[in-house]
Formats: C-alpha cells, structure tokens, sequence
C-alpha cells in the first residue's frame, strides 16, 4: 500500500481556503503514486476551531465543504478531518474523520480519546465514539485513528483513559493503522512522537502511519514531523518539521534511520513559523520592535527577520540618559547584521515633561519603580503610534523568566500584538542567541556577553533583583511547568528563601500575566493556554 501523507498548513475558520489545500495536496499525492491520501485532523475547519463551533452556520459550511471534496476524488480515496453533529445525547458535535471514495457513500469515523487537559478542551464540544471497526481501503483492513486516539501511557502525562482503541481496531483484523492528527509542537515532543509511534507499531504488529499538521493558530504551532513505520517499528517515512509537505509512503518499503534535530534548531524554527503564520492569518504584513540592545530583543528581531523578511522589519530604540553608548551601538549594529530598518526616537524629553506633571504630587518623595516604569511606558506610546500609522504588528520582546516573575512593565514592554519568546526561559534564549550566530555574527558579540539591564536607572543589572537566570529557570520549571509546590522544591535542596521569593513572585504577578499578549507556546506548560490559575487567592503551601 502507498500512503500520501498530505502535511499541509490549514487556517482555522478558512474553510474555502483549507478545501484548495487539500485539493491540491490530494492531487499531488496521487499524481505520486498513492492508492490512499491523509489530511491531516480537522483540516476543513483548522484547528482548534475553540467556540466558531457554536455559530449556527459554521458546522453546515464544513459539511458542505466535505460534500465538495467527495465530488473531487478520484479512484484513490480521501481521508480528511471535519466536524460532524451527533445525533444522540452528550455533546453536540463528532471530531470526525471522513472517508471519500469515489461513486461511495461517505464513511465517517469518529474519535475515541477527547483530550481534556493543557491546551485541549475537546470534551467541551465533541462527543467521544464508544467502538470502531476497521475500514476497508485500496484492498487492506485500516484501522483509522484520529490524533489522541493513539497517544498511550507512559506518553501522555497520567493514565486518562479506560479504552485502547489501536488495540481494539487489531483485534477486529486491522492489517495497518492510519493516524491524522493535530498534534501541538513542544520541545522535545517530536522525539517523543517518534519514540512512541515505533513502539505502538511494533507491539501490535501493524504498519503505522501518522499524518500531523502543520503551521501555528494562534498560541499553537503544528510542526508537521509525519512519520510512518513497519510492522516492526522501523520508521519507513520522516516528513520534514516545519513546512509543509506531500510524500508517498510504501509501507512495505524499507526503513530509513531517523532524523534527530537540535532543540535550539527546532525552537527557531517553531518560532518562525509560528510569527509568520500568526501576522499572515490575521492580516499583518510588517512588524515593529524595540531594540534595547539586549538579548531579547535581538533573539526577537532575528526571528521577525527570518520569518516575515528583513524588509517587514522595523527596529526601533528608544534611548533615556539611562541608555548606554554601548547598547545603542548593538542596536544599530544587529538592524545593520539583519539588513532591517531601523530609526532612534529619543524619549528624555517626553521622560521630563510627563515627570513634571507630577512634581508638585511627588514632592519630597524619592524616585523609585514609578518612574522607572514610565520609561517602557513611553516606549510602548512610541512603538503604539507607530504601529497604528503604518499598520505593524507590534511584537513584544520579553521572555517567560521574566513574566513568570512579574519582571516586565504592565502597559510598557507588556503592550503589544504577540508575544514571540514569552514562553522561551532566559537560559534558553541564551542558547538560541549562540545558536543563530553558528555560521555568522548576526547578534552582536557584546549583547550575548554583558550582563542583563532593564536601562531603567544608573548601573541597574537583572542580577540586583533576580537570582541568577540559571537558577531561576530551574525553579521554574519545576514550579511552573511540573506544577511542584515550594515545599517540595525546597526538599530538593534548594535554598528556602529563594524558592519562597520565586513562588510567591509567580504567583502575585498572575494578574499581570493576564493581561499580556497572546504567546508562541513551545514548552510543555505556557502561560496562557493551557494553564488557568486565579487571580484572588491564597493558597501556599
């Protein structure tokens, strides 16, 4: 049998759009040679669709969009991902897989396992199916299987569900198993597929094929990665992550060794796509920053320039009498290693003038944080303005160290339309930084090697105020991302005072964090989707 594997970027809601897409990857997968094509998991309507469900045309437009495909194959059938209604009590709709044969009726499919958990919600909408049965295809018993449907413990974060439905479909004489999915990237997850699709073929024995989407909606990136493996569990197929593709699989062709990539080349690349498919679905074609010639704003502008070209890019710095020589010429220096614009709008003036009207209410008091704030303020109106007169996506800057600790300014370097490394840990954005200048300096030399400063007052480094990011980064993920409490870090061996500082920083700044823009999501537990903690409460440990 030969499987097109059709990975392919759908957007959510386009549903005329993702029709084209299919279309033209189904041709091209059978003008390859294949008898049988996936499409990826709810790629009609994109996903996730979220609440577009529930307005009353949206569902029938999908089943409309189905109908026209049907019309379109040819001899080699269609599997594709679409929403049905169900008939019967429970949710209102199916996650549905569809069947399209030529001169057949429609076979649907429906999805056994609903995640309900970090960044799904499927149980909101869909009712789960209670049995499967094998469909037939180009002569072979398929056991079709819809993203979560093939996710088994150890892989997923606890034992969520009573029924195995791989197991089920072999046991009522499935001769190879087909996956579509829509599968969200996360460090390291792709490793992690691999590691699980193999040992799901080899136990039961069957040829696997897994058909993943790509492209980012919204705080999500879809890195694509397909795969397919033998009865063995020796991958047969490793689709590129990433960018979209079509691919023929034989699944009686031979094995091929595995691909790894580097976490600092995959993070990169989940970025950029992220940032371009976010501007381009919501309309944006350029994009402007500020550059503080610091680490985060250059990692930044290096991923705008990559994903949107140099030309799209717009770097701004903003300079006080905090400002140094040294971090203005970095700033210059990186637009000029990216081949961006870049303009120096100075703020010292609008810095005194906005202090002055409030020197008769601040009188006889010392400058603290309340000025210091009215810099990134400033800079926000600046970038603001910009952003309005010339249509830019304004892209803030800040990394997920610093908002997990409430170190960033609400309504300052918080404002803007996306946040595109909210999610990466400074420690990490080090590591990229080094990793982007592998072949070339893009990034200055000097913003890598000083130390971190907000700019904000005289001699100010992040250090004065944080522990150390390598430190704090590890407390984080275990507080954060494994949901440990401070108690149980403490045990760990690290020091009392400061777990209890980092835990109760995180905590105090939630409502800060809500307020702040949409992030890329690409470790296991963003802020954001995916993690919903209250604003008024109490609990410590």
């Amino acid at each position: 049998m030969k499987v097109g594997l059709a990975q392919i970027n759908t957007t959510v809601g386009d549903l005329d759009g993702n029709y084209r897409r299919i279309l033209e990857a189904y041709r091209e997968a059978v003008a390859g040679g294949a008898q049988i094509v996936l499409a990826p998991e709810l790629a009609i309507t994109g996903y996730p669709p979220q609440d577009l469900v529930f307005k009353s045309r949206f569902v029938p437009l999908n089943l409309e969009v189905l109908a026209r495909l049907h019309e379109e194959v040819g001899e080699a059938p269609l599997v594709t991902g679409f929403i049905d209604w169900n008939d019967g009590a429970g949710a209102p709709f199916r996650n549905a897989a569809a069947v399209l044969e030529k001169g057949r009726p429609i076979q649907k499919v429906y999805k056994s396992l609903l995640p309900t958990y970090d960044v799904f919600d499927e149980d909101r909408y869909f009712e789960p199916a209670t049995d499967a049965e094998p469909v037939q295809l180009a002569g072979c018993k398929c056991g079709l299987t819809i993203c979560e449907d093939v996710w088994v413990f150890p892989f997923l974060p606890r034992r969520l569900y009573p029924r195995d439905p791989v197991r089920s479909l072999v046991g009522r004489g499935a001769e190879v198993i087909l996956n579509i999915s829509a599968s969200p990237f996360s460090l390291g997850k792709p490793g992690q597929r691999l590691e699980m699709l193999s040992k799901l073929a080899a136990e039961s024995g069957r040829p696997l094929v897994y058909c993943n989407l790509l492209g980012g909606n919204d705080q999500l990136i879809f890195d694509g990665n397909s795969l397919a493996f033998d009865a063995a569990g020796r991958c047969l197929a490793q689709l590129p992550g990433f960018r979209e593709c079509v691919e023929v699989v034989d699944i009686e062709g031979g094995a091929i060794e595995p691909v790894p990539h580097g976490e600092a080349q995959e993070l990169h690349a989940a970025l950029v796509l992220g940032l371009r498919d976010y501007a381009a679905k919501c309309g944006f074609k350029s994009v402007v920053l500020g550059l503080s010639g610091g680490i985060d704003s250059a990692v930044t502008a290096v991923i705008a320039a990559e994903a949107l070209g140099p030309e799209a890019v717009h770097g701004v710095t903003m300079p006080t009498q905090f400002s140094s020589e040294g971090s203005i010429e970095d700033s210059r220096r990186l637009a000029r290693n990216l081949g961006i614009d870049f303009c120096t709008i100075p703020i010292q003036g609008s810095f005194e003038r906005f202090k002055e009207q409030f020197r008769e209410l601040f009188a006889g008091m010392p400058e603290d944080t309340t000025e210091e704030n009215m810099q990134p303020r400033l800079r926000a109106m600046t970038l603001m303005a910009l952003s309005n007169k010339f249509g830019h996506l304004l892209l803030t800057t800040g990394n997920k160290s610093e908002l997990a600790v409430g170190y960033c300014t609400i309504y300052g370097d918080m404002a803007g339309g996306l946040a595109v490394i909210s999610d990466v840990p400074k420690t990490k954005i080090y590591e990229l930084a080094r990793w982007m200048n592998r072949e070339r300096e893009i990034i200055p030399g000097e913003t890598i090697a000083k130390p971190p400063s907000a700019e904000l007052k005289p001699g100010q480094r992040d250090q004065d105020t944080l522990p150390p990011y390598e430190l704090l980064d590890e407390i984080l993920q275990l507080y954060v991302e494994e949901a440990m409490t401070g108690r149980d870090i403490i045990a760990r061996g690290y020091d009392e005072k400061t777990v209890r500082w980092v835990a109760r920083r995180v905590d105090l700044n939630e409502w800060k964090r809500e307020q702040a823009a949409p992030g890329l999501k690409v470790t296991g537990k963003a802020f954001g989707l995916g993690r919903r903690m209250p604003i008024a409460q109490r609990f410590v440990d």
